[in-house]
């Protein structure tokens, strides 16, 4: 197994429950590192997650020690390359204002740097979350289809001149009901997403095709609509279904604990392999209904094995051997960075065992 981030000793994991997040005292659980540095300077390629892992025991630390609301991790403000990160020792805080700078009109060589909030060039030179290019593939594409969603889904129903297999510029005719949308992904049904704990159907993960747009909706007397293939990832054909295209992924959100304890379990590693290391994406069995948003930090554990207890005490007949559970190992971290509504995709983080389906996923302790 290989890209597993050895760290060093296991240290319990210990995080802040949401009404703690605007809080302006720093958790006793919220540590800063026993070497963090005194100052950081941003630089491009820089993630959040890794800067707020210089100074903080536990990464998802970063929305306190900076004095964050839940709106404001949900809408931060953005840092970006060339700004320098503070540590003020005294107030156990992170800043972009130097410890000691009261930011003075007309004070000689100090500037006072704050965040700031930006919208032109937004997403191209401010600092992710995560590394960016590990998940762009799956920020929009519809990697999940529930149940419901499938069955109401659009179908290609015909192509033009019967042509089996479709690509670019080539015309498709689609039932279904558009609702207002013009613009659509094609999407083939994949594996079936079932929860390792009740098997009930999460839901399919779907295999992205390409993408089409409408051209003339359908005419009375006439049961399909028309569309013109404007990408083609892969063939697509008479029977593939289309969802509307996503908006564009969110890069504006920051580390941090459920809203809710979440306790979750390993669906699926992405691609069907058996086991998953760091910067690889697996899926769990909660989502927005279960109070997972984008930014979400969940730790990994091995789930705790019943195994044989040889010094029990068997009973008079000694027919029933008897058993000892063991507990959770934590081992990882997880990165949620895309939320359904029963099922979430994440990023395995620092991990010093392979991710195995059926694996724990649950909030911070």
């Amino acid at each position: 197994m290989k890209n597993f981030s050895t760290v060093g000793a296991r240290i319990a994991g210990a995080a802040l429950v949401a009404g703690l997040m605007a809080a302006p005292a720093q958790a006793a659980n919220c540590a800063f590192r026993p070497n963090a540095p005194d100052q950081h300077l941003v630089v491009k390629g820089d993630t959040l997650w890794d800067i707020s892992g210089k100074f903080l025991e536990h990464p998802w630390c970063w929305p306190q020690v900076w004095g964050m609301n839940r709106d404001e991790i949900r809408n931060p403000h953005w840092i970006y390359p060339g700004q320098i990160v503070w540590f003020d020792r005294k107030t156990g805080r992170l800043s972009l204002n130097k410890p000691g700078d009261d930011g003075a009109a007309g004070q000689p060589g100090i500037t006072r740097l704050s965040p700031q909030l930006r919208t032109e060039g937004l997403g191209r030179d401010a600092i992710p979350s995560i590394a960016p290019a590990i998940i762009e593939p799956f920020l929009t594409r519809p990697l999940v289809v529930g149940v419901d969603e499938l069955a109401s889904a659009p179908r290609i129903a015909a192509s033009q001149e019967g042509r089996l297999y479709l690509g670019q510029g080539d015309k498709v005719y689609v039932k279904g009901e558009l609702n207002g949308v013009r613009s659509f992904q094609v999407f083939r049904p994949g594996t079936a997403l079932k929860d390792p704990e009740t098997g009930a159907l999460l839901g399919y993960e779907a295999q992205y095709l390409g993408t089409v747009a409408l051209q003339a909706e359908a005419k009375p007397g006439v049961d399909v609509h028309t569309f013109t293939v404007g990408s083609s990832h892969q063939e697509m054909g008479v029977g593939d279904r289309l969802a509307p295209v996503p908006p564009e992924g969110m890069r504006s959100y920051v580390p941090h604990p459920p809203e809710t304890q979440v306790n979750a379990r390993v669906v699926s590693i992405y691609n069907g392999v058996s086991y998953a290391g760091q910067n690889q994406i697996i899926s769990i069995n909660r989502g927005s209904v279960d109070g997972l948003d984008v930014g979400s930090v969940l730790q990994l554990y091995h789930f705790g094995k019943v195994v044989a207890d040889p010094g029990g005490d068997k009973g008079m007949l000694g027919i029933r051997r008897p058993t000892i559970k063991l507990p959770d190992e934590q081992y990882g971290n997880l990165f949620i960075f895309r939320v359904f509504k029963n099922v979430s995709y994440g990023l395995v983080m620092q991990v010093t065992d392979p991710v195995q389906v059926g694996d724990v996923a649950k909030s911070p302790e």
